[in-house]
């Protein structure tokens, strides 16, 4: 497995990668096209974004999205998606790890997450912290999205995942 940069012509491979992660988690299909637009990546994203994706045999399987704030001390994981039959199998850690070795090249002191609420305790096994909640509702039902952080400052590259003990 190897993780390269993204190429804009891979937009529509990484929009199916988002659809296929968010649906793993069985929402209803109704809720997917609602969230749709929102996981849709466009080549001039991807462009203009520190986006990667990891490759197995040739294959996309997994990607990530960083967006970097304005003054480039803050980045935002944007996205970080599998296809499901690689969830379980190292290549989210991987992913992870990359990204905040990417944001902190780039010059980040904390990357920041709004997570999906059922990859919450993978955010927290990667040394990310919960520092509240954005609530909102769907279609009438409630849902609450983790908002959390992974502190990049004084952390060695290496340890990037050994969380915050």
């Amino acid at each position: 497995m190897e993780i390269v940069r993204a190429a804009p012509a891979l937009a529509a491979t990484l929009t199916r990668i988002a659809l296929a992660g968010k649906r793993h988690w069985q929402y209803p299909e109704r809720w997917i096209e609602i969230w749709t637009p929102v996981l849709t990546l466009t080549p001039e994203y991807v462009a203009a974004n520190p986006t990667y994706v990891a490759v197995e045999a040739g294959s996309p399987a997994g990607f990530y999205a960083l967006v970097l704030s304005p003054d480039g001390c803050r980045a935002q994981l944007d996205h970080l998606w599998l296809y499901p039959e690689w969830i379980g199998r190292g290549l989210g850690r991987a992913l992870f790890e990359h990204a905040a070795a990417t944001a902190r090249v780039l010059g980040a002191a904390a990357v920041d997450i709004e997570a999906e609420p059922n990859a919450e305790a993978f955010y927290c096994h990667m040394g990310a912290r919960r520092t509240g909640e954005r609530s909102g509702r769907i279609e009438g039902q409630p849902r609450v999205l983790p908002l959390m952080e992974l502190d990049l400052d004084g952390q060695p590259a290496g340890s990037l995942a050994s969380g915050s003990e």
